[in-house]
């Protein structure tokens, strides 16, 4: 599906009309992608197309595309640029159900709505002017329930790296396993997350990639209200998506994701099974009291309790205690808050599963009923 537009001239006046709700959920669409920390004018702004019965508007960072169609009442074919930001935030405010009116002045220079009794003007630039991305040869091309992205992404993206030194760990690595499933691995260097799908036959044969944290934010918007197949195309270069009407493109992050296999203990023989819900609460309620830079709790565990507690020299300190189904010796770590609850939040069924070596080893944290997704967390001295 090609991004670029037909080849029209500089100045192309356009006219349609057309619902607030299909006009504005391609702008919404676009938001996220349109580059506002940018000295180029033109990366601020939307390129609306008219062609046929189609609108199509196109928003680029450079990295990221998206690409929004829908249907309209087209009485000139033509297209411009304007502001994402002006244009969405009138739109959004008129009336539910109305109908919007965009038509260009004959040179081009601006774009005027008119809605009901409303009327506005907007600054148009050069619709030459607009960069568009090549689309390149993407190679492995294959189909992903919307659901089963969602999951890779939701069960990983919070173990995105922020730093952007080790860059390759901005975002979340995707690659065909071996035994024929589809997994995402994310890690910022303390924490892993991994989760895995049934691997479409098709995508058999597809690179290992590592897709952006920004256009993981930007898909899993666009899938929020999908549920359908997603068509996935890659490269070694390059990404698309195809929602529906929407098509995302976007350069994927170079570098050679770490072996993240390595990160993962084998030997880790002791279980804990806790009650997630009643966990993450403790957690919560401890927090409070962490007032160290790190947000560091400690945690004992016997046989029969695990005991979470906070100390500080400012505020005091804290205690409380869960029943837990262990057989193993005492053990006694620390953790993150944050990474705690991060991992709490994936566990569904209602036990959250430990998997411990010894006190200085990384752990394994799971949902102990689902077997697709597991955690791995470095515990910490307090």
């Amino acid at each position: 599906m090609p991004a670029e537009p037909l080849l029209l001239s500089q100045h192309d006046p356009l006219h349609f009309v057309t619902e607030k709700a299909s006009l504005l959920k391609a702008l919404a669409h676009c938001q996220g992608v349109v580059e506002r920390r940018n000295t180029t004018p033109i990366l601020a702004h939307v390129h609306i197309e008219a062609q046929g019965k189609k609108i199509k508007i196109t928003a680029t960072d450079l990295e990221i595309a998206c690409i929004e169609s829908f249907a309209a009442q087209v009485h000139l074919s033509g297209r411009t640029t304007v502001s994402a930001q002006l244009l969405f935030d009138v739109v959004r405010k008129l009336p539910d159900g109305a109908e919007i009116e965009l038509k260009t002045n004959e040179d081009g220079s601006m774009l005027n709505l008119r809605s009901g009794r409303s009327k506005y003007n907007f600054a148009c630039l050069p619709a030459v002017d607009f960069p568009f991305m090549t689309t390149e040869n993407l190679s492995c091309t294959f189909k992903l329930h919307a659901t089963e992205l969602a999951q890779l992404i939701d069960k990983t993206r919070f173990s995105m790296s922020m730093e952007e030194t080790r860059y390759y760990l901005n975002g979340i690595c995707f690659h065909a396993t071996a035994d024929g499933y589809l997994r995402a691995i994310a890690t910022d260097g303390l924490r892993l997350a991994q989760a895995q799908v049934e691997l479409p036959e098709e995508a058999k044969i597809m690179p290992q990639v590592i897709i952006s944290r920004k256009t993981i934010y930007e898909i899993r918007k666009l899938i929020e209200e999908a549920a359908e197949d997603i068509t996935i195309s890659l490269s070694e270069n390059q990404v698309r998506f195809v929602v529906g009407s929407s098509v995302l493109i976007s350069r994927l992050i170079e570098g050679k994701f770490p072996d993240y296999g390595k990160a993962i203990p084998l030997d880790n023989d002791k279980v804990i099974d806790i009650n997630a819900r009643a966990f993450a609460e403790s957690v919560d309620r401890i927090s409070i009291m962490s007032t160290d830079k790190l947000r560091s709790i400690k945690i004992q565990v016997d046989s029969t309790t695990l005991k979470i507690s906070a100390h500080s020299s400012e505020t005091g300190n804290a205690l409380e205690e869960l029943e837990v189904a262990y057989k193993g010796v005492p053990l006694d770590f620390g953790f993150n808050v944050r990474y705690i609850l991060d991992v709490t939040q994936q566990i569904s069924s209602g036990t959250l599963e430990f998997l411990v070596g010894d006190e200085t080893q990384a752990i394994i944290a799971k949902d102990a009923n689902d077997n697709s997704a597991l955690y791995v967390l470095m515990p910490m001295r307090v």
